[in-house]
């Protein structure tokens, strides 16, 4: 999404996507596509964050997102994202991981799986900062990914979401997966130390019942490696 390196932890770490395309391989995917809508330019921000060697590497087909390829969302709800441009591949997949890395925020305190789904939205998106924590969770009912993974091994704790100096970066070397993106939400946020009901759109998705806060209550299985 952005036009900075690994280090700076403002992107999603080039090789937990590249271990997730190779693990897709591993469970019988024929082909696994990587892309963003990137706030950055492009092609500077697939080059510099290390995404696309990366993935490529692991025989994963990243390419960016065509102007043209956008589906309006639809809900059968009264929603103010009624009709939003969402990337075509994102909802036509037959599996879509969403693999935000998890990072401070000045609008909403933190970057988590829930505000990682505006990278394939397109649009004006900064209108969606407006009544923002009810299009992110409208957003994320829209897309349904099958699959959160959130990057924690580097936190970037501070100047988000572009970050640029290393000194507001923590290294956590910690990864969390979730087919449930309210509970992987709740998870990350708390591993940071921040309630979760201080982040506006968890909280309204909580409100909603979408997903479960309450991952104390569920099968957690934590791994050292």
């Amino acid at each position: 999404g952005w036009d900075r390196t690994p280090e700076t932890g403002a992107n999603t770490n080039p090789d937990v996507v590249a271990a997730l395309v190779e693990m897709c391989y591993a469970a019988g995917a024929k082909r696994v596509n990587v892309f963003d809508v990137s706030c950055a330019n492009a092609q500077r921000s697939y080059e510099n964050s290390g995404i696309k060697r990366a993935a490529e590497a692991k025989g994963a087909k990243v390419y960016f997102a065509d102007k043209w390829n956008f589906v309006k969302a639809q809900f059968p709800y009264d929603s103010p994202m009624e009709g939003w441009p969402v990337y075509r591949d994102a909802i036509e997949c037959d599996t879509f991981i969403n693999v935000p890395v998890l990072k401070h925020h000045g609008y909403t305190g933190l970057t988590l799986g829930m505000k990682n789904l505006m990278g394939v939205c397109g649009g004006i998106r900064g209108q969606m900062h407006f009544n923002i924590a009810r299009k992110i969770v409208d957003i994320a009912d829209f897309i349904k990914p099958e699959l959160t993974v959130i990057d924690a091994y580097r936190y970037l704790e501070r100047n988000g979401p572009t970050g640029g100096n290393l000194a507001d970066v923590v290294d956590m070397h910690t990864v969390i997966a979730s087919a449930d993106f309210t509970l992987a939400d709740v998870y990350a946020s708390r591993l940071v130390g921040k309630d979760p009901n201080s982040v506006s759109y968890i909280a309204y998705a909580i409100e909603r019942g979408f997903g479960s806060p309450y991952y104390a209550q569920k099968d957690v299985a934590e791994i050292s490696i």
